[in-house]
Parts: C-alpha cells; sequence; structure tokens
C-alpha cells in the first residue's frame, strides 16, 4: 500500500506485523464521508465534536510503540472513529476503548462490527478512570493529550506493561511518552517526539 511506504517504513516503522495491519485495516471505512477522498493522505481528519482521525504515521508509532503481543489486553482511550482500535484488533488478543463523546463511541462501534473486529469492545465512559472491571492491561493506549499520566491508568497497568501517550498543555508543547512498569511497579518515562493531540476530557 503507498500510504504504508510513503508515510510510515521511510520514517522508520520497522514491525512488520504494525506494517502488516496498517495495509489490512480499510482506513476510509472510518473517515467521515465528507473526508473518504481523504482517508490514506499524510495528516489527520477531523470526525466531529472536535476530535480528529490521527494521521496513519502518527498511529503506526504509538502502536509499535506499545510491542504488541498476540495475547495482549489493550485498553484505549479515546476511541474516536475506531481506526486505531482497529489496528490494535489486528495485533493483540483483545482491545477495550473508551470514549467520552457518545455519538462517537457509537460510531466507531458501527464501523468495527461492519469491518468485523469481534475482539474490540467500545464503551462510553471518561477515560481518566480507565475500565477497572477488566484490568489488568498489558498495554494502554491514549490518543489524547493530558498534562500527567492519569494515576488510574497507572494502576491498571500490568507489571511488565506499558502507556503510549502524549504529555503535555493542551495549547503548549507536548510530548509523545511511553511509560514501562516493571515487575516492582516503578514506571521509568522515555520521550519519543514532540506531537499535538487534543486533549483528554472528563471529570478530571
Amino acid at each position: 500500500m503507498k500510504m504504508v511506504d510513503t508515510q510510515i517504513r521511510r520514517r522508520g516503522v520497522t514491525d512488520q506485523d504494525v506494517l502488516e495491519a496498517m495495509e489490512t485495516v480499510p482506513r476510509h471505512e472510518f473517515v467521515p464521508d465528507r473526508y473518504v477522498d481523504q482517508a490514506y493522505a499524510d495528516h489527520p481528519l477531523p470526525i466531529g465534536h472536535g476530535q480528529t482521525i490521527s494521521q496513519p504515521y502518527i498511529v503506526a508509532l504509538m502502536t509499535e510503540l506499545l510491542k504488541l503481543k498476540d495475547t495482549d489486553r489493550v485498553l484505549e482511550i479515546g476511541t474516536g472513529s475506531g481506526y486505531q482500535a482497529a489496528v490494535l484488533g489486528e495485533l493483540a488478543e483483545q482491545v477495550y476503548s473508551i470514549e467520552i463523546v457518545p455519538e462517537l463511541a457509537e460510531g466507531a462501534a458501527r464501523a468495527l462490527a461492519r469491518t468485523g473486529y469481534q475482539d474490540v469492545q467500545v464503551r462510553t465512559g471518561d477515560g481518566w478512570y480507565g475500565w477497572p472491571e477488566q484490568a489488568p492491561f498489558d498495554a494502554i493506549i491514549v490518543t489524547a493529550v493530558a498534562e500527567e499520566p492519569p494515576p488510574q491508568l497507572l494502576q491498571q497497568l500490568a507489571p511488565g506493561g506499558r502507556m503510549v501517550l502524549p504529555l503535555g498543555p493542551a495549547d503548549g508543547a507536548q510530548m509523545l511518552a511511553v511509560l514501562e512498569k516493571d515487575r516492582a511497579g516503578v514506571v521509568a518515562r522515555r520521550d519519543v517526539l514532540p506531537v499535538a493531540f487534543v486533549p483528554l476530557t472528563g471529570g478530571h
């Protein structure tokens, strides 16, 4: 696929499973009809309610940073269009995704069902608090920016797990970060590159 060759592989994403997932998921099924002609373009797209679907490269990079195994259980905060969840669904055993905007959650659930991703569960809720009844998770991905990692999400991350999320102010310098929890529960942070995400909203 041209998108994978020109936007993703050439920028350094090398995990073959991730590249194959990006080639497999029909991105055009997850964008609003008026943007279908731009579905595979190298930029984010609006999906309504002030939210966006991330550019393909960022989806691929965040997925690669999770280092998923096919036995992993993954929590996604910010379902949005459902596209990132579908990519995760190609790689993990089970994906749980939370979206705070009911209309987006419903639309994503329909798109995921239409494209056959039965291993992805979507619910409407405040992602800041995670999905405690399904915890712990081997990996957590957050697709909206917060100034600090939500404490409940760190608690729900399994020992040996990793979280990928943007950190920083909503209107300032943001950094894509990887948080790894060791077997003793100690969390280490590694910054990857500057990014720009919409803010994580909710009761916090």
